[in-house]
């Protein structure tokens, strides 16, 4: 029942990614939005530039595939913290919960915000600034359940509330994400995984800051209007995510797992790129990968606004320590990650993991 339950769910799955495939068109780029969903906060899985579909695991699974949230001992808590296009000021702050139920099932909770600093306020009167500040807010907070079967097949699903604004305008919205991660040889070499992210309804934004007073001459004198301006709703930044990995012990428990990782964007050009991970007994480990825009390998243009924001190289290290030589003793990691950018000085990621 079990078999014939998973398959199921991988089927329906593999239904709704082919929906997913023929929505991805580079020529309409830009025209969606809440990009703070596709930001990384974590930063083991930042270090292989988020292409860990098939490998994810507890809190991050939440960000990059749902499914992997449950293959976790009991619980785990993280603390992310970036700096997003440094120099910029903008940051992401993050927090996780991934709590066990049972032998197979775990549920988990994050928390994600955009910090933008503070912005001087300008007018048309005062475009030099009128002396004060304002500062945008942008939360995302996710729900999410995962199940695995027999060790081998974790089916998860997520929803997730999106919101953005300022003090006088907000939008809200709703997102699921859905994945599936398969595992298998002989010490779970071969892992395999899809996600299908970010799949919800339209945003639009609203409230007071959209209204406008204007003043229409008449015969007996100006007479006072209000209007109300209505913007145009959105959509969110769906893609679909396949990814591959092996896991090679060289000496030991020392790992090398090579992962390969494949997205496609409804709203850009598609991505395709793989990385290594090399483990020493768990405790520390070194990553990098590279990531490709797929259009870079259809025009030969070379024009600066051509290329992506993410240029090629990500890089990352682990230190991850037991609390005691007991077995099962719980564990704190720091996880570092830098992504090369086009612009600025990069995305440094900061993580701090614990599991228990």
């Amino acid at each position: 029942m079990n078999k014939s339950l998973y398959l199921f769910l991988t089927l329906a799955l593999l239904a709704m990614t082919a929906t997913g495939l023929q929505a991805g068109n580079p020529d309409r780029q830009g025209e969606a939005g809440a990009p703070e969903l596709l930001m990384n906060p974590w930063a083991r899985s930042a270090g292989l530039h988020s292409m860990t579909t098939s490998m994810v695991t507890g809190v991050e699974a939440m960000m990059l595939n749902i499914a992997g949230l449950s293959r976790i001992s009991k619980t785990e808590v993280v603390l992310g913290h970036s700096q997003y296009l440094r120099g910029t000021g903008i940051t992401t702050n993050a927090i996780g919960l991934a709590q066990k139920i049972g032998n197979n099932s775990a549920i988990g909770l994050s928390i994600m915000t955009l910090d933008f600093g503070e912005i001087q306020r300008t007018t048309t009167y005062q475009p030099e600034g009128t002396g004060s500040t304002f500062s945008p807010r942008f939360v995302n907070i996710g729900l999410g359940f995962s199940h695995t079967f027999e060790n081998k097949v974790s089916v998860g699903v997520l929803g997730r509330a999106v919101s953005e604004g300022v003090e006088d305008v907000t939008a809200t919205g709703i997102c699921m994400d859905a994945g599936v991660q398969y595992v298998t040889g002989e010490r779970e070499n071969f892992k395999f995984g899809i996600s299908l992210r970010n799949v919800g309804g339209r945003m639009q934004f609203r409230g007071e800051g959209l209204s406008q007073s204007i003043e229409i001459p008449g015969f007996d004198g100006d007479h006072g209007l209000v209007t109300n301006q209505r913007a145009t709703s959105f959509e969110m930044q769906s893609v679909l995510n396949l990814g591959l990995s092996y896991d090679y012990y060289v000496v030991g428990n020392s790992r090398l797992t090579v992962a390969g990782n494949y997205t496609s964007n409804a709203f850009s050009e598609d991505q395709l790129g793989g990385g290594l991970e090399f483990s020493f007994n768990e405790m520390v480990m070194l990553r990098a990968g590279y990531k490709l825009d797929l259009g870079q390998l259809k025009t030969s243009s070379n024009e600066f606004n051509d290329q992506p924001l993410y240029r090629g190289f990500a890089a990352g290290a682990t230190l991850n320590v037991p609390t005691s030589k007991k077995d099962n003793a719980p564990h704190i990691a720091i996880d570092y990650a830098y992504r090369n950018t086009k612009i600025y000085d990069g995305t440094h990621n900061l993580s701090v993991r614990i599991s228990l």
